[in-house]
């Protein structure tokens, strides 16, 4: 993925975002289950302290008997507390750990464990995400009015920079690879007619690369890794779609034409070349262009052509 704050041209634009400022790194964790084990005896411990105290004050220990209970109700509440920093963290998620605000790490290590009870931890997704955009009408860079859509795989990186560098990167996501599909869809014509360029319709793996590359670049501050971004719709608009296929339609026409007078050409040379070789008969230059003319109509004509049988001689 490539560094965000170098940026990236594209035809000329620089995509220029920022750098993160925060970066994923490990938290200490417990294991969970023994700390369950010490969170049920702590808790037992406290609600027998109460069980005694009470008894105490019953029987009149007086100072002694309150000391037990105000104990017994402490370590219970400490007890009670400990079970709030159990995290269960199923495969292909993590966890960000915050505490009072601070970011202290993040989990990623799948398992149940036990981090501190007080911090606050948001669960976060790394599992890989498919994100399609809708069918957008943009101008490609002849001016034609285009629709485009693209398929974008993408997975959260960095935890860190995912939840505290944006508001929210699925939304972020989904806003910078509409973008970049605008941007692209822009910087190249549907198609080359010919012409020695890159296009949407001919180019279709250089144009995916420049797009994966574009979208890398924009979320990368989000902590977004673009694994690949492909365009799987890809047509003109209505409104010239028509007028597109008719221009589609007499290029193909003009170059089968083109075609089909090459091969009638090496036709009529082979066949005065045959003639002349075995002697079959012998044609003046007048004779030779109107046999020439004849076999180019039979030959590159569209229509069956009404054969004339001449009777004559060969000059009538």
């Amino acid at each position: 993925m490539a560094d965000s704050s170098s940026g990236l041209a594209i035809e000329g634009t620089v995509v220029d975002m920022p750098a993160p400022h925060t970066h994923e790194r490990p938290v200490r964790a417990a294991n969970g289950f023994a700390m369950l084990s010490v969170s049920t005896l702590v808790t037992l411990a406290g609600i027998a302290g109460i069980i005694f105290g009470i008894a105490v004050l019953a029987g009149g220990g007086g100072q002694a008997g309150a000391w037990l209970l105000i104990a017994g109700i402490l370590v219970t509440l400490t007890g009670f507390t400990m079970f709030f920093g159990l995290t269960a963290v199923a495969p292909g998620e993590a966890r960000v750990v915050q505490l009072l605000g601070r970011y202290v790490g993040t989990l990623r290590t799948p398992g149940f464990q036990w981090v501190n009870p007080i911090t606050v931890r948001r669960r976060v997704s790394t599992r890989i995400r498919n994100h399609e955009t809708d069918v957008t009408k943009v101008n490609d860079a002849d001016g034609n009015p285009i629709q485009i859509a693209t398929v974008v795989v993408w997975q959260v990186q960095d935890t860190a920079q995912a939840v505290f560098e944006v508001d929210d990167f699925l939304e972020f996501v989904a806003i910078q690879a509409e973008t970049a599909v605008r941007h692209i869809a822009g910087a190249y014509p549907y198609d080359s007619h010919g012409e020695p360029r890159l296009s949407l319709r001919d180019n279709a793996d250089e144009i995916n690369d420049q797009l994966s590359a574009e979208i890398g670049v924009r979320v990368a501050s989000a902590g977004v890794k673009v694994i690949e971004s492909r365009i799987i719709h890809l047509a003109y608009a209505p409104e010239i779609a028509h007028a597109m296929l008719r221009r589609q339609q007499a290029g193909a026409v003009v170059a089968a034409r083109q075609r089909i007078v090459e091969g009638a050409v090496g036709m009529v040379e082979m066949a005065l070349d045959k003639l002349a070789e075995h002697d079959v008969v012998e044609l003046d230059e007048e004779r030779k262009a109107a046999m020439v003319s004849n076999l180019l109509v039979v030959l590159v004509g569209d229509r069956d052509t009404q054969p004339v049988v001449n009777t004559g001689s060969l000059y009538q």
